[in-house]
């Protein structure tokens, strides 16, 4: 079954930072290399003090790359924070994905196309016209991508975050208010990686057969 098309690809090196548009990925189990592999970690008394400082915290974070510039932003908030290497910072899963059809809904109540890279996925995909199935409905499939296999684990629950316009300073709370009134707060999925792979922009995604 052809779900769609991958339509755009994104690493993000910094955890709650801008992210990087890739042509082309390698996915490991442990998702695609350099994802999320460094976080700004709260220091001193703060409430997240040895916790990762998120987006949830700085409504800026998302408009920087530069980690040093980003800690200097947070700094200036009166708020001490440290870069920490590591494998990943994920949430829950390795990989997350976004199929644009669950987008219209939400589109249709705020009135204008809601930007994808709010929600900052890995995987963005245009689905095809037979595709109708909402998050709910696709946990457990196996997905074929290129030359990588990906399991859906569950839906991926959204924070303020998603209010962020995604270039620039302005907010947009019905987003979130929307998704919490209709949608359990959620919007496009987790996944695992069953087959490491290499995907590239413009591969059909498929949902395997049992």
């Amino acid at each position: 079954m052809l779900i769609g098309t991958l339509d755009a690809v994104r690493r993000y090196p910094v955890k709650s930072l801008a992210g990087e548009i890739l042509e082309r990925a390698e996915i490991g189990v442990a998702g695609i290399p350099g994802d999320r592999s460094r976080a700004l970690f709260a220091r001193g008394e703060h409430g997240r003090a040895g916790k990762t400082f998120r987006g949830k915290e700085s409504d800026r974070l998302h408009l920087i790359a530069d980690a040093a510039a980003a800690r200097d932003e947070v700094l200036r908030s009166g708020v001490d924070v440290e870069l920490v290497k590591g494998d990943h910072f994920f949430d829950v899963a390795p990989i997350s994905l976004i199929v644009d059809s669950w987008l219209e809904s939400v589109s249709e109540c705020v009135g204008y196309a809601v930007e994808w890279e709010r929600f900052r996925p890995n995987l963005f995909v245009r689905a095809d016209r037979g595709f109708a199935a909402p998050e709910g409905g696709v946990i457990g499939w196996d997905l074929q991508l290129g030359t990588t296999r990906l399991r859906v684990r569950a839906p991926i629950l959204r924070c303020v975050v998603i209010t962020y316009h995604p270039h620039d300073e302005s907010k947009e709370p019905r987003i979130l208010s929307f998704l919490a009134a209709e949608r359990d707060a959620t919007m496009g999925v987790y996944c695992d990686v069953v087959h490491p792979g290499s995907v590239r922009v413009g591969d059909p995604l498929v949902k395997e057969a049992p």
